[in-house]
């Protein structure tokens, strides 16, 4: 059995999962911020300028001194309080991002040049904070634009490659949890809907 996980996996559902099998008190939730694709088995490419990783507070005293290796190494680093803050903050981030990309088959730049879709973008991560606002996190939607603001124009998500490269999609760890959280406490989340059904189709041509 091992001493501690750290699962870096999308969505929100997984630490319940493994917290079941494993134990609760192994597992310590964290997040990881990167575009990086793999080009070949045990070979994987970063294309983003940025790694940016979230812990759960619980897991300082067990990991402090790896985080601290991993800043050096030019790692963006932080402990969070809150564990749904923790696991939303991403999804509300990169949900949206990864639906939207994925459907329009667009990256960033294309998607801020047609205000159809920018306007889907925004919808979908307004559902996703709000989702994530009744299951308890932290979110601010406000921050979570400006993210995107700044993100490099040619960046795409790595939903929008599996799906182009006809690989298996994390769809449901990754929409699931906001369709089924907007069902569960009766928010509007039809924008988030209609681009699930969208790649659904894409997956089956």
């Amino acid at each position: 059995m091992p001493r501690c996980i750290v699962p870096l996996l999308n969505g929100v559902d997984h630490v319940e999962v493994l917290g079941a099998h494993f134990g609760r008190d192994r597992v310590l939730p964290a997040t990881i911020a990167v575009e990086a694709e793999r080009t070949a088995p045990g070979r994987f490419v970063q294309r983003s300028p940025f790694v940016n990783l979230n812990l759960a507070a619980s897991a300082e005293q067990v990991l402090g001194a790896i985080v601290a290796r991993l800043r050096d190494l030019e790692f963006t680093c932080r402990f969070m309080p809150n564990e749904q803050t923790l696991l939303w903050s991403k999804l509300c981030f990169l949900g949206p991002y990864a639906l939207v990309t994925s459907a329009s088959g667009r990256n960033k730049g294309e998607i801020y040049a047609d205000a159809e879709w920018k306007h889907k973008l925004m919808s979908a991560m307004a559902e996703a904070c709000a989702v994530a606002k009744a299951s308890g996190a932290e979110v601010d939607p406000a921050q979570i634009r400006a993210i995107y603001d700044g993100l490099p124009s040619g960046i795409r998500s790595s939903m929008q490659k599996d799906l182009a490269s006809r690989r298996h999609l994390e769809l449901d760890a990754i929409g699931g949890p906001i369709a089924r959280g907007g069902e569960r406490y009766g928010i509007d989340v039809s924008t988030t809907a209609s681009l699930i059904a969208v790649i659904r189709a894409k997956a089956t041509e």
